[in-house]
């Protein structure tokens, strides 16, 4: 939907890749989808759900066997996006490194994007 010919919408790294693929292995998942919605006390929160069946209007990044389906009503907050998994003392998850965020709550589980229009005049400049 929102895609820019030849560059991939998210960019996946190496830590991340393993743990999708891991991810992937149980119960024989299709991948992981992610998406966005209303929540937080920054107003969005991001979604990650096991896919069983890819839906055909998903954006589809595959990389190293990896497979992460974006959601269509979330393809245009994290185009740019790049995905990547930590580990430290006290946690570990994913980590999103999101160009469209505009602001984030202290404990970072909520973000705010910058505004449609925003979005849509730096797709053009790009």
């Amino acid at each position: 939907m929102f895609a820019i010919p030849g560059k991939q919408a998210v960019t996946i790294t190496d830590a991340a890749e393993r743990q999708i693929n891991k991810l992937m292995s149980r119960d024989g998942h299709q991948g992981l989808r992610i998406g966005v919605k209303k929540g937080g006390c920054a107003g969005m929160e991001y979604t990650m759900d096991y896919v069983s069946e890819v839906d055909p209007n998903d954006e589809v990044v595959e990389q190293g066997g990896a497979r992460v389906l974006i959601a269509p009503m979330a393809q245009m907050f994290l185009f740019g996006t790049e995905i990547d998994y930590e580990v430290s003392l006290l946690e570990s998850g994913f980590k999103f490194r999101n160009p469209n965020v505009e602001d984030a709550c202290g404990c970072g589980e909520s973000i705010k994007f910058k505004d449609v229009e925003t979005l849509a005049a730096e797709r053009q400049d790009s």
